[in-house]
């Protein structure tokens, strides 16, 4: 038994006996033992990046970079503080009516809480700069765990919490790439509200849940004079289908499928520079990841589809975005590996470039992620956009040239905790 100088010193006058401290150490208090179970832990994301040419305008002011979450002018052409996220736990044990619990906060521009995730790709317009000057740090999960016995036991979070959607994470070490897919830029974030997740057997797991609105903080408001109700929620599920051993090859290969409806009043669009007035959205997510017969390349796609309801504005006409995604990776040694991944995307809402009428993109990108050091990921990565209508470097001053075509060349590291 091992005691600490203090209670060392006092055990030499006379104060307490050394076996009375060993009683005390062998009984915690409940503050003790609850706190024994927690975990920290997190991640610190740094990165440099290269925007080739003008794509960023002339002085990064009036140009335009490709519309994904977590880029845009601000991170062009210089170095950059991502994220710091910082996390701790309380998992579930074992038992019937497990608890715990997970509180999640993110510092940096790569903060979801923020209106538009803090960088964007267009120049904002002038509502939206106030709003993006938000506080840097900001709380992106924080629930209670909760575990009923019905069943196989169905699991609850109550509280704030990553959606049920989507390939890529918020979370940027557990992504293939640096960069954010344009089906991430689509999707929702977070969300404030229940959710039960029930697994059937070792092949299907159901999840559904209720929130606020589509993202955290995000509420029913009334707009155009139509009343908005307490009741009027966002309404979300999800399957998740995992193929079993007996399947050979193939084993381990999954598919998920999800949507969310929302009764949001208006889309906070990542990379409009403003906001689309919608009576509601609706989400829906079809994603899987196949194995091959080598065990170190597997593929990926993804679809996203964002329907904006009853949308208003000049072109009410144009009312859903939609991608499709495929992903490739290839594990070439234990520390050396290869991520690809290409886009196509129709943004007929107009949510990414906040143009309906010439919404098709497309971006490839190219990642190679070496661990040379411990709890380090390192990454380099090239991506290329391709916009088929509106240029890059439109409205450089001057009228200096006009392209289609984006290229960025970054260098990415994580250091997790």
């Amino acid at each position: 038994m091992k005691f600490n100088k203090w209670t060392v010193g006092l055990a030499a006058i006379g104060v307490v006996s050394l076996a009375s401290a060993a009683r005390a150490d062998e009984k915690m208090s409940p503050v003790q033992t609850a706190l024994s179970n927690t975990t920290l832990s997190g991640y610190v994301d740094v990165s440099a990046q290269w925007n080739f040419g003008q794509q960023n305008g002339l002085y990064g002011v009036w140009g335009n970079t490709p519309g994904y979450a977590y880029g845009g002018i601000n991170k062009a052409d210089g170095f950059n503080l991502n994220a710091v996220n910082i996390a701790l736990d309380k998992p579930q044990d074992e038992s019937p009516w497990a608890a715990g619990y997970h509180v999640e906060l993110v510092a940096g521009p790569d903060n979801p809480t923020k209106l538009n995730l803090g960088t964007i790709g267009p120049v904002p317009t002038a509502p939206i700069v106030s709003q993006i000057a938000s506080p840097l740090v900001g709380l992106r999960q924080a629930y209670i765990t909760l575990r009923t016995p019905v069943g196989n036991g169905i699991d609850w979070k109550l509280g704030v919490f990553d959606t049920i959607i989507g390939y890529e994470s918020t979370s940027s070490p557990l992504n293939p790439n640096y960069t954010r897919s344009f089906g991430y830029s689509l999707e929702p974030t977070t969300h404030t509200g229940l959710l039960a997740s029930y697994k059937v057997g070792d092949v299907l797991t159901l999840t559904a849940g209720v929130a606020d609105g589509s993202n955290i903080g995000s509420l029913v408001q009334p707009i155009n004079g139509r009343a908005a109700y307490e009741t009027q929620k966002a309404y979300m599920g999800a399957i998740a289908l995992t193929a079993p051993d007996s399947w050979g090859v193939m084993k381990g290969a999954t598919l998920n499928l999800g949507v969310i409806n929302s009764v949001d009043s208006n889309w906070v669009g990542r990379n409009t520079g403003g906001l689309v007035n919608t009576f509601g959205t609706t989400s829906l997510y079809a994603g899987m990841v196949l194995p091959t017969p080598s065990s170190a390349l597997k593929f990926g796609s993804s679809f996203d589809y964002v329907e904006l309801h009853n949308k208003t504005g000049a072109n009410p006409n144009f009312d859903c975005s939609w991608n499709v995604a495929v992903y490739g990776n290839l594990q070439a040694t234990d520390k050396l590996s290869f991520n690809v991944r290409a886009e196509y995307l129709d943004d007929g809402a107009g949510l990414i470039y906040g143009n309906p009428n010439a919404p098709q993109a497309e971006e490839i990108t190219l990642t190679a992620q070496y661990n040379l050091w411990a709890n380090v990921l390192s990454r380099v990565e090239f991506r290329w956009d391709h916009h088929e209508n509106t240029a890059f470097d439109a409205s450089v001053r001057g009228g200096g040239p006009v392209h289609l075509n984006a290229y960025m060349l970054a260098f990415n590291v994580i250091y997790q905790f």
